[in-house]
């Protein structure tokens, strides 16, 4: 350990949330679900303003309710804006919510410069998509989590669910200060699967049912790595877990 990385540990955990004032979270399904409450409670009750924003264009039906929490049934970014609202009372938050899938066409209006976005999605093609616009801001925080489900995922590769990881791409000042999510993930950078809106309905009833802890786990992951850029003590740009294995750990990035 470096006196640097020692120096760091013992630095008490302050968040200066100036750089979060705009944040989005991109999937409200059961990982950003869980994502999106947290938050709302970390950032209302902070010491200053700040804006919450949710987007998804899919929709909670009745059989996702055993992997999310959701009050009625209704387009995702809506009902969980509403089953929110409580928790930010008067508190100085704003909450609002975008019905509607991220797209090529609306992307720009959708994620700006100063924005910190956490990407909840399912899939590989809309995180490359995500991860390229972010790549052409100046200063941005994106802040990906996913996990595997069970059965085979887009490639065919048997996968059983517990297995799951975070990335972190930070820009300012038009520089990179951790990698993009293409970086070091093939598999996002030339995706075996589709954006939802390309999905057909056949595809979309095969998508991989997932682990209702590994979402938690996932959540979680992503959470800690707000905090931690907040508190300017992030000292990874990756991170993996295996609720199965009783593993999270930083990814060292080649």
């Amino acid at each position: 350990m470096t006196a640097t990385d020692l120096e760091r540990r013992r630095r008490p955990l302050v968040p200066d949330l100036e750089a979060f004032q705009n944040v989005k979270i991109v999937g409200l399904g059961g990982v950003g679900g869980i994502v999106a409450r947290y938050l709302c409670l970390f950032l209302a009750n902070a010491s200053r303003s700040a804006a919450l924003t949710l987007i998804d264009g899919d929709t909670f039906e009745a059989g996702n309710a055993s992997r999310a929490f959701f009050s009625c049934l209704g387009n995702k970014a809506a009902v969980v804006r509403d089953d929110l609202l409580d928790s930010a009372g008067e508190l100085p938050l704003t909450l609002t919510a975008i019905e509607e899938y991220v797209r090529p066409e609306n992307l720009d209006r959708l994620i700006g410069e100063g924005d910190c976005v956490l990407l909840c999605v399912d899939n590989h093609a809309t995180r490359r998509l995500v991860s390229e616009h972010c790549a052409s801001l100046d200063d941005v925080c994106l802040i990906s989590g996913g996990n595997d489900g069970v059965g085979e995922d887009a490639s065919g590769r048997p996968q059983r669910g517990t297995y799951g990881n975070v990335q972190i791409h930070l820009r300012r000042g038009g520089r990179d200060e951790s990698p993009a999510l293409t970086a070091h993930h093939p598999e996002i950078e030339h995706p075996a699967d589709a954006l939802p809106t390309d999905v057909s309905c056949t595809e979309a009833m095969l998508s991989m049912p997932q682990i209702l802890f590994t979402n938690l786990a996932t959540a979680s992951a992503m959470l800690n790595a707000f905090f931690l850029e907040a508190c300017g003590a992030r000292g990874y740009a990756e991170v993996c877990f295996d609720v199965a294995e009783g593993l999270m750990a930083p990814v060292e990035l080649a």
